[in-house]
């Protein structure tokens, strides 16, 4: 029931933000004087349809992957009254971008709820007021198991919370690492919480120093509370988030390519590196099974706030994806259309359909062989 639970939870999220996404093409574009010929929730076959008062033609479709926005005149080069490529260079602008607003404002409106009730505190000099600014510290928490350690034997899994330790009150990780190895070789009751229940459970500690006495790795959360401050603060690390999320992907790029030219060295060394570079590329991207083995643990074990916090990340991940000059893409299609208009030249119908197509299909091999990545950590 659980794992269904956070399957539905995982889908309504990444759908959840798409159509949050398309919807600001939407609206943007009626605002603009394009015509929207259909608003679809979901991809095709189409499920349910309903003509709306404006005349957009409204879709629930079958497969509950996103949604997208259809609007009348769609290329460049289109010229009749309600198209959109009739609309000013402005005016496409902000429709093309619009979704991208939509889901990084998303991810400021969520944050800034976070830093009243607990902003989940993940980088070492995240923004803060100080002056407005309380840290929290959650109970330590279970975040990995070494099999057939005494933590394991015990029953203990992961994401349970440490409450007492030797009857101590456990207030840091590091109290209970000092803790368990005051007491290696003995046997000592262990308190701790899962899913707002306690449990009770007796722990023969090993006595061997250099394998660890209780065998769990311990992480500690830090949450950020705000009063006044929380709009600027919810704003300000949407903005450092966003940064970093490109400072990542550049890295990334980097390294793939670093990785790809270095293959044809005539050095072992230098090659295997090489395949090492690479392969760590593809250990921190994840695609659609990454992002939803993400979501679905999250939704399953994680409270509000963390799943909040989860989609916060997304919406700005999908903000920032969608602005890079990949064809096919809101920023790839902005891009295209600025320098066609840079040189002073006619963007066609056709030849627009060609870049976008090429486009189109260089980000479906990456997002399928993402996806193979992703099946592969899986298993």
């Amino acid at each position: 029931m659980g794992l269904i639970f956070g399957i539905i939870v995982g889908l309504f999220i990444l759908v959840l933000l798409v159509i949050a996404h398309e919807l600001g093409h939407a609206i943007v574009a009626r605002r603009n004087g394009v015509v929207v010929e259909e608003f679809g929730v979901g991809f095709p076959p189409r499920a349910l349809k309903r003509k709306l008062k404006n005349g957009t033609l409204l879709s629930l479709n079958w497969l509950p992957l996103g949604g997208f926005v259809k609007l009348q005149g769609e290329h460049d080069a289109a010229d009749k009254k309600g198209d959109y490529g009739a609309a000013s260079f402005w005016q496409k602008t902000k429709i093309l971008l619009a979704g991208v607003v939509i889901n990084w404002l998303l991810a400021a409106l969520i944050l800034t709820g976070l830093a009243l009730v607990g902003l989940p505190k993940i980088l070492s000099n995240q923004f803060t007021i100080p002056s407005d600014t309380t840290i929290v510290s959650q109970p330590v928490e279970i975040g990995s198991i070494t099999k057939g350690y005494p933590a394991e034997k015990a029953g203990i899994k992961v994401g349970d919370k440490i409450i007492l330790f030797a009857d101590q009150d456990i207030e840091t990780s590091g109290q209970l690492i000092e803790l368990s190895k005051q007491n290696k070789g003995k046997v000592v009751e262990v308190v701790y919480s899962r899913n707002g229940v306690k449990y009770s459970t007796n722990v023969k500690l090993r006595d061997n120093v250099d394998s660890g006495f209780f065998g769990a790795g311990l992480g500690q959360r830090e949450l950020l509370k705000t009063t006044w401050s929380s709009p600027i603060v919810g704003v300000a690390t949407t903005a450092q988030f966003s940064w970093l999320t490109i400072e990542s992907l550049g890295q990334l790029l980097g390294d793939l390519a670093s990785g790809l030219i270095s293959q044809f060295s005539p050095n072992p060394n230098i090659r295997e590196k090489a395949s090492q570079d690479i392969k760590a590329v593809g250990d921190n991207v994840a695609g659609p099974i990454g992002i939803l083995g993400t979501i679905f643990p999250a939704a399953q074990q994680a409270g509000p706030t963390q799943l909040l916090f989860l989609t916060a990340i997304i919406s700005l991940s999908l903000a920032v994806m969608n602005i890079l000059p990949i064809p096919a893409l809101d920023g790839g299609r902005w891009f295209t259309m600025a320098i066609f208009k840079l040189f002073k030249k006619k963007l066609t119908k056709e030849r627009e359909e060609k870049i976008q197509t090429i486009g189109f299909s260089i980000l479906m091999i990456l997002v399928v062989l993402v996806t193979i990545a992703d099946v592969t950590k899986l298993f």
